[in-house]
């Protein structure tokens, strides 16, 4: 089969094994969230049922992912055993590929970051042999900085701009670079060789709400990632959203202005256009062609001075800033009342550098074009994630592959003392 064979999508009927794998990782997750905890709390938080739970349980402390962290006390009843993630019973590495750099972070199974490493990638400097090159060493560089032993690291979540096939490995397309088919992970695997998971940074970065960040607890959420490029990472029903081909939150190439500015896609008046660092940049450059604040190569160095010139009243970054939160405001509304969330998160570099100016900016832009009703009910707010929201989305993908395939090992029978019944794993 050729790479181009493989957009067909079949629709996967869930087996008992991967409902399963689906519970033990949603048990793992709060308990990364709410450690140390108990197991009537996890049947709560989750909607399993209590003997669900300790099932799981049991089988999360067989694999050393958790640990049994003591007691508390219960209202007239024995004590309630604790656990707690093991912070120690591996690692997990997430991969940032950016337009512009390639980021990637080494965690520990609570999701600490325990070692970040850069690297920074030039204009035409994007051929994928490049990019692979870049990637395996920084993962090289986190693994050396943190002292681990290879065996440690259960998996490398892989997240790259654009629509994946993540069951393939596949880079599918990726219009900033013009990929088209890049069997990514197979490139990925002559260098690295810890398992690998792949996706996009809409994905990632609304993982990462979901768990740490302003979409936790939430059941609708819009994550809208803000760099080079644009999209809208899905939380509906208190899930990711994926759509049937992965390819859900492409809301950057949707079309904000008819007829303006040509995409990449090929499309004209895309919302990225506008709102990504490159339209940003073209708004700057066709409003003062000769402000210092223009860097013409440096997307970064350009919204930085903008940033600062919007702070000092500089005139011209405060209107750049504020024709950028009309664009934006306008695209977001859309949003709000497509998808009626209860929160809209502004994610990723261009967002935290701009911050609060283009956030205040944003909600007055969104409540002149949004409906009443589902304006009423959406918060729209900066991502509070410190680290890079992308690398600990990534890091989730690679504990969900590595929780998947420990799911399909052959199973054992297993002998559980202090009052467990035995069971099969």
């Amino acid at each position: 089969m050729s790479w181009r064979d493989r957009g067909t999508v079949s629709p996967v009927k869930r087996t008992s094994r991967d409902i399963r794998t689906a519970n033990r990782y949603e048990v793992l997750r709060q308990i990364i969230a709410e450690s140390p905890t108990s197991r009537q709390e996890l049947a709560a938080a989750t909607g399993l049922s209590l003997a669900t739970v300790a099932t799981l349980v049991g089988e999360l402390l067989d694999l050393r992912l958790i640990t049994e962290v003591g007691f508390e006390d219960s209202a007239g009843g024995r004590p309630r055993g604790l656990v707690a993630v093991n912070t120690s019973g591996g690692a997990l590495i997430g991969v940032d590929i950016a337009e512009t750099y390639v980021r990637v972070e080494l965690f520990d199974l609570a999701l600490t970051v325990l070692a970040r490493a850069d690297e920074d990638m030039r204009p035409g400097e994007s051929r994928p042999e490049q990019v692979v090159g870049h990637v395996a060493a920084a993962v090289g560089s986190v693994v050396t900085q943190a002292g681990v032993e290879g065996a440690r690291v259960l998996g490398v979540g892989v997240s790259v701009p654009g629509q994946v096939d993540r069951e393939g490995g596949v880079s599918e397309y990726a219009p900033n670079w013009d990929w088209h088919d890049v069997p990514l992970l197979d490139l990925l695997t002559e260098h690295i060789a810890y398992p690998l998971y792949l996706d996009n940074p809409l994905r990632a970065c609304a993982v990462a709400e979901l768990w740490f960040g302003a979409a936790r607890g939430r059941g609708d959420a819009v994550v809208v990632n803000l760099g080079t490029g644009v999209g809208a990472g899905l939380v509906l029903g208190g899930g990711l959203h994926r759509g049937v081909s992965n390819s859900a939150g492409e809301w950057g190439h949707t079309t904000l202005v008819l007829d303006g500015r040509l995409c990449h896609c090929g499309n004209h008046g895309c919302v990225e256009t506008y709102v990504g660092a490159p339209g940003i940049m073209l708004h700057l450059r066709e409003l003062s062609p000769q402000s210092t604040l223009l860097h013409p190569e440096d997307q970064t160095a350009t919204i930085d001075a903008l940033a600062r010139g919007v702070a000092d009243r500089d005139p011209v970054a405060v209107k750049v800033v504020r024709d950028t939160a009309r664009y934006l405001g306008a695209g977001i509304a859309d949003l709000v009342n497509l998808l009626n969330p209860e929160v809209v998160v502004l994610s990723s570099w261009v967002a935290a550098t701009l911050g609060e100016p283009l956030l205040t900016e944003v909600r007055e832009a969104v409540a002149r074009h949004a409906l009443r009703r589902p304006l009423a009910a959406a918060e729209i707010v900066l991502s509070p994630i410190p680290t890079d929201p992308v690398c600990l989305g990534a890091a989730t993908f690679a504990l969900e592959g590595a929780l998947s395939s420990i799911s399909q090992r052959p199973a054992k029978r297993t002998t559980y003392t202090r009052g467990r019944t035995a069971r099969p794993s």
